[in-house]
């Protein structure tokens, strides 16, 4: 349960960092001929891999730039980092690995090298 404190509303749940998923008006929209977002592969992993305490998964509506198809934002207290175009299962296996490394270190890890050309700055 989340309490008030001097510093203002605090939540009991401590995490390092959230991973929101686009599944969208496009995201994932094979019926768009859109490539597939692993959404049931994703929560399992994150399930079976004890992940979801230290790296919150959320599968969200539109997130924008619908134009970069499966867009993911990897958020952190200080930075999000913005990621598009992630259209191979390697691209998910290499969210799994971040966020299951993210966990380990107790602090956000390195993006894997196979996403850094999928990042892109959301806001001007």
């Amino acid at each position: 349960m989340a309490k008030v404190t001097e510093k203002g509303l605090q939540t009991a749940r401590k995490t390092i960092a959230q991973l929101l998923v686009c599944t969208g008006c496009c995201c994932g929209r094979t019926d768009r001929g859109n490539p597939a977002v692993p959404v049931d592969w994703m929560k399992n992993e994150w399930k079976m891999r004890g992940i979801l305490k230290s790296v919150h998964l959320t599968i969200s509506g539109c997130l924008g730039p619908c134009d970069l198809v499966n867009v993911v934002g990897l958020v952190g207290e200080n930075e999000t980092i913005w990621l598009g175009g992630l259209v191979h299962q390697q691209h998910f296996a290499a969210l799994r690995d971040w966020a299951q490394e993210t966990a380990r270190l107790g602090e956000i890890a390195p993006l894997p090298d196979i996403l850094r050309d999928h990042q892109f700055k959301r806001f001007c």
